[in-house]
């Protein structure tokens, strides 16, 4: 009897020590999502921004504002996109550690299905990164760093830098 305990528990030990590796994967995933649930709160708060800006916007300004909400909605979308298949993710892989418990626990054979679960795991964070990484593009090809161009003030008014911008210092 006892030698049958001592397997029910060595077998536990090595279920645990196979389910170190998802759990390490869950930790990544978390991380991936903190960073696509900052980018997309920055976007939120970019477009609000943008919005403000409507009312007492120069007419040349309009449209400017429309095509930048019109790329921030679509960076928004593939945010969430990501944060949803990463979570998606996440839970399979949390489905994994499960059955791996399972199958020691009841002696039935998931194998099968615990390789299906891990590989719809991973196409999925494929799939959301691929759409952070969309978002990544979007975001920095309409980046630009610098004094607004006149078109792109608030006010459609040239900006004043100040004396030291103009002095060249």
């Amino acid at each position: 009897m006892a030698a049958v305990e001592v397997d029910h528990i060595v077998s536990i030990a090595d279920v645990i020590r196979l389910a170190v590796a998802p759990v390490f994967l869950l930790s990544g995933i978390a991380a991936l999502l903190n960073v696509l649930t900052s980018r997309l709160a920055r976007i939120v708060d970019r477009g609000r921004h943008l919005e403000m800006e409507f009312p007492g916007a120069a007419p040349g300004r309009m449209q400017t504002l429309r095509e930048s909400l019109g790329r921030l909605a679509l960076r928004a979308r593939l945010v969430s996109w990501g944060i949803s298949l990463c979570t998606g993710s996440a839970i399979l892989v949390s489905v994994v550690v499960v059955v791996l418990f399972i199958d020691s626990l009841t002696g039935v054979n998931f194998s099968a299905l615990i390789a299906v679960l891990f590989i719809m795991a991973m196409a999925a964070l494929t799939l959301g990164l691929v759409c952070f990484l969309r978002e990544i593009s979007l975001a920095t090809r309409h980046l630009r760093i610098g004094e607004p161009e006149p078109e792109h003030s608030p006010t459609g008014q040239v900006v004043d830098t100040g004396p030291a911008r103009r002095s060249g210092g």
